[in-house]
């Protein structure tokens, strides 16, 4: 009876690792096709050229609004903080983009934005006794764009959880696979000697090839 238990429970075993197998590797798809490419084109980064487009912009806050940044005194310098949101509002018309609520440098003469982003970065720079801004943008393409969110740089907090879900489905998807071979494997003599392949070749590299 015994003997009889032990296949059935191997093909019960076999059919859910399966599902999890396609399940995880459904998930992880376009992702995998995303960090394969963007892999290699790190890879290559100084072989693929680049050519950033930069844009500049100079403009004047209006006399009420800029009066709003006058230091009060040494206390006020030096410090990060917010734009006040009348002042993002009129930079977001005036300049042709957004101005997030993010932290700005703050010293007694200038504010200073940075908004960098995946694929290019931009700042304002905002004299505080005239209300003189000073605006840069860079932007270095789409190969850079989907590089900066293969390293997650500056692409957010949506981008770093699906990240993270991502490297969860690609481990449930390498596990079940590890787990089917070991189902297969009696029957295909090559599956071990391959597998330590994949675990012998990126070593010896490691050891040997990189200093």
């Amino acid at each position: 009876m015994s003997g009889e238990k032990k296949p059935a429970a191997r093909a019960a075993w076999l059919k859910q690792l399966h599902q999890w197998h396609w399940i995880s590797s459904a998930v992880c798809l376009i992702g995998m096709i995303l960090f394969a490419v963007t892999g290699f084109t790190l890879n290559h980064a100084s072989d693929i050229e680049a050519k950033p487009v930069v844009v500049t912009r100079d403009a004047r806050l209006p006399g009420p609004l800029a009066a709003t940044l006058h230091p009060a005194s040494e206390k006020d310098a030096d410090h990060k903080a917010p734009v006040p949101a009348p002042i993002r509002e009129w930079l977001a018309r005036t300049l042709d983009r957004p101005v997030d609520g993010r932290d700005a440098e703050w010293t007694r003469d200038e504010i200073y934005l940075a908004m960098p982003r995946p694929g290019g970065d931009a700042w304002i720079r905002i004299a505080r006794d005239s209300g003189e801004v000073e605006y840069e943008d860079t932007a270095r393409g789409w190969i850079s764009y989907f590089n900066d969110l293969h390293k997650g740089r500056n692409a957010g907090t949506a981008w770093s959880w699906f990240i993270d879900v991502f490297a969860l489905a690609c481990l449930i998807f390498s596990i079940t696979g590890l787990l089917i071979l070991k189902f297969h494997a009696v029957s295909r003599p090559s599956t071990w000697p391959l597998v330590g392949l994949g675990l012998v070749v990126p070593a010896l590299l490691a050891l040997l090839l990189i200093h």
